[in-house]
Parts: C-alpha cells; sequence; structure tokens
C-alpha cells in the first residue's frame, strides 16, 4: 500500500542483456532494492522489440515501466532497438536506460541523439554494480513521476 492508501503493482523492468554475469548482477540490485518488482530478460535486440510489442512468444508480456538496455547484442544491437523504440508511437514513452560497458563518447552521444533516457556505465566492481542497479530502481521509481501503462 502507498501513502495514498492505493495498492501498488509491481514495477515492471525489461533487461534486454546477453552476459548471464550482468542478469545475475542485475537481478540482485533489483532484488537488494526497496520495490516489488517483475524483471524479464531477452538477449538479443530482436526478442526485445517483439517482448515490447507482444509478438509471437511474447503475445501475454506486459508493458514494461523501465527498459535496461545493452548497446552491444546478437542480432539487432541496442542502438538499433534504442531507436525502434523511440520512434514508435507506442512505445516511445518508456524510458530507456542504456547500461552498457561501452565508454565511447560516439555512443553516449548516439544513444542520447536516439532519445536515451539516461546512459550509464557499467562498473566492473561487483558490489559497485549492485549499487548502481540499485540506484537505478530508486530514482526512476521513487524520484521520477512515470506515465500509467497502456
Amino acid at each position: 500500500m502507498s501513502e495514498e492508501g492505493i495498492e501498488m503493482r509491481p514495477v515492471e523492468i525489461l533487461l534486454v542483456e546477453d552476459s548471464p554475469t550482468d542478469i545475475d548482477l542485475t537481478r540482485e540490485g533489483l532484488e537488494m532494492g526497496k520495490l516489488a518488482n517483475n524483471l524479464s530478460v531477452v538477449e538479443n535486440g530482436d526478442d526485445a522489440l517483439a517482448f515490447l510489442r507482444r509478438q509471437g512468444d511474447y503475445s501475454g508480456a506486459k508493458r514494461p515501466d523501465l527498459v535496461l538496455l545493452d548497446l552491444n547484442l546478437p542480432g539487432k544491437d541496442g542502438r538499433e532497438v534504442l531507436e525502434e523504440i523511440k520512434t514508435d508511437l507506442d512505445l516511445m514513452t518508456i524510458p530507456v536506460v542504456v547500461l552498457t560497458s561501452s565508454k565511447a563518447e560516439e555512443d553516449i552521444a548516439r544513444s542520447y541523439k536516439l532519445h536515451a533516457n539516461c546512459y550509464i556505465t557499467k562498473p566492473v566492481n561487483f558490489s559497485r554494480f549492485v549499487e548502481v542497479v540499485k540506484g537505478i530502481e530508486d530514482f526512476w521509481f521513487s524520484i521520477v513521476k512515470l506515465p500509467d501503462p497502456d
């Protein structure tokens, strides 16, 4: 229950990540967070778009409140996924956090030109990675006001 007496639903998060280690670290960071969440994981860009569009195997998927997107993916890479999300009238309002190992200025600039909501470089240190994921959750779901999902 929230302060207003309204029942809170779990936060829906889509993680688009192909590294099993980073999937586990993200899951752990979210489990240590304050909010109930449902984490869905897809490992490539094609599946990410199918999930978001509720196509094929993902026809029953819930619309995510937030997408955590790696840039370096098999198939369609994260840059292509970001561009498709932010040019799709049905998807463009979903916040996309680029969470990637790339520190390249060109990736940072291009991500923002494609309308990423923020860009975070993955820390190498385990405890710092978990801390970053908890910070993402705190910021996007405790501070920021998001539109209701469709």
